[in-house]
């Protein structure tokens, strides 16, 4: 540790509110990563936009967030981590009101553009700073605290989101960031100390650009993928085209310049690696499940905006729940035991969901969101922990900023996929169904069926229509979520890359426990 890091790992009042700045700074741009999702309706007719135009309040965020994620390790390094994340999170906050205040469709894309740019830091600083304000041995708990706000934040987005929405207007999905911002950017004005600035770094400007064109490219193609046909569209070939030339200009630099944009140093550190896998694997599952999750609940089974909110919310308490125990139990059970054990149940909760029905049970739906839930916490803890046990300190910000970015990029793929195959497959497995809908039928001739659906009138015709819709779109979600867990259940295995970590969270808190005699 260096010694600013061992002087933050002191308990006391100092590194308590740091936590508390960082996980309000984590909260706040967590949250608006799906808090403005329900809330796209009411902005439409208040702006006068289109759906195309609507939908780009969610793009720009994405895009701006996804480029500006890639540069945060060298920023921080080159300025000064205190002083980077004051900036990204004042500008953050005001950016939030003035996206709350914006009068047309060009004001709100620009703010939420500024939204994306100024946020992109904040949750790979706050991972940064709990890391340093904690020792070795205390890290479980620490990603604990914090991964509740990274993992609690999209799940409650919606819920919360509907609320504000209904109960005052879409303006207040902007402004509830103000009191967080506030407590966040006092908080580190007082409390955080600086971290030592590296004058001499250079910015390598064509590595930049090349991944921004590369990351933005690909963001944009994956977002407006669905709505434009994928392939059948110029606009996703031309993007798609102009990632792959970003990312092949990137790396060919990289792997020939003597100081890259990003340290590729971190991709040495096996552990480093194993916690950008599960990375992109738990981005993936949290996003995509919620992406299907929250229409199934609204459009299938019929549940208001409000009901279906809270019962998504019931899986962040198992989340909750998970992530008080693991930062306990880490120094007596391995890592990769305990992400084995996550991602297991996830596939099993996977597995039951594929059964969900338009008559699923309120009760069975709560069981499987905790189980779910608790599954995931099981994962996050120990590979937030297991990502930095062997990573050097002077790679810590590259490597919070690199895992932010992965899990980003794999959960827009992950909901890009979904939502498309969702989209096929309800057409598909229409067409299949309606071929069986005819009077050569003879489930369609029982007495109790034909009182009820008669396809000679209009009204039959039409209730056997809906039915049909109903039953594809039930199929379709089924094949959704067996797709997510067959990508859990192929990523299990994965688990030995992770090396041993019980030794040496024992070792650390043993060495920790003899300073402190010694004292």
């Amino acid at each position: 540790m260096s010694d600013a890091a061992q002087e933050g790992a002191v308990p006391g009042l100092r590194r308590n509110m740091v936590t508390i700045c960082a996980m309000t700074a984590t909260i706040m741009q967590a949250l608006d990563t799906t808090i403005a999702n329900v809330a796209l309706p009411y902005m439409q007719g208040s702006l006068s936009a289109s759906q195309d135009q609507i939908n780009w309040v969610l793009t720009s965020y994405i895009v701006a967030a996804a480029i500006m994620t890639a540069p945060v390790g060298w920023i921080a390094n080159r300025f000064g981590r205190k002083r980077i994340f004051i900036i990204c999170a004042a500008g953050f906050t005001v950016a939030s009101v003035m996206c709350g205040l914006a009068q047309d469709i060009t004001q709100m894309v620009g703010f939420r553009l500024l939204q994306g740019v100024f946020g992109a830091a904040l949750v790979p600083l706050s991972q940064a700073v709990m890391l340093d304000s904690y020792a070795l041995h205390e890290r479980a708990k620490a990603m604990s605290i914090w991964g509740m706000g990274v993992m609690m934040g999209p799940i409650m987005g919606p819920s919360l989101g509907a609320w504000l929405t209904e109960t005052y207007s879409w303006h207040w999905v902007f402004f509830v960031n103000l009191p967080f911002g506030i407590v966040t950017v006092g908080g580190l004005l007082m409390f955080m100390d600086e971290t030592k600035k590296n004058l001499e770094l250079r910015f390598d400007w064509f590595g930049f650009l090349a991944l921004a064109i590369g990351i933005g490219s690909m963001q944009l193609a994956l977002d407006r993928g669905e709505q434009l046909g994928w392939l059948e569209s110029n606009e996703i070939i031309a993007e798609i085209i102009v990632a792959i030339a970003g990312f092949y200009y990137f790396f060919a630099h990289s792997f020939t310049t003597p100081k890259p944009f990003i340290q590729f140093a971190i991709f040495k550190d096996k552990n480093f690696v194993g916690g950008c896998v599960f990375m992109a694997v738990m981005g993936l599952v949290l996003f995509s499940t919620m992406a299907l999750s929250s229409p199934y609940l609204q459009n299938v089974i019929g549940y208001p905006i409000l009901t279906a909110g809270l019962l998504l919310a019931t899986r962040g308490c198992g989340t909750f729940v998970a992530m008080m125990l693991v930062g306990r139990v880490m120094k007596y059970v391995e890592a990769r035991t305990l992400i084995v054990s996550g991602l297991s149940l996830m596939c099993l909760t996977l597995f039951f969901m594929t059964f969900w029905t338009n008559d699923t049970p309120v009760s069975t739906i709560i069981v499987l969101s905790i189980g779910q839930g608790f599954g995931l916490g099981l994962v996050f803890v120990p590979l937030s922990t297991v990502a930095f046990l062997t990573l050097p300190n002077h790679l810590r910000t590259d490597g919070t900023s690199m895992l932010t970015l992965m899990r980003n990029v794999a959960s827009s793929i992950g909901i890009s996929v979904v939502i498309a195959e969702l989209t096929e497959g309800g057409r598909r497995y229409y067409s299949i169904l309606v071929e069986h809908i005819n009077p050569f039928n003879n489930a369609l001739q029982m007495p109790n069926v034909k009182s009820m659906i008669d396809l000679n009138t209009d009204t039959g015709r039409a209730m056997a229509d809906q039915i049909v819709q109903m039953q594809a779109q039930i199929i379709a979600f089924a094949r959704d979520y067996q797709l997510i867990m067959f990508v859990t259940l192929a990523a299990i295995p994965m688990a030995i890359i992770i090396g041993s970590t019980k030794a040496a969270l024992r070792k650390q808190s043993a060495g920790a426990d003899h300073a402190a005699v010694m004292d």
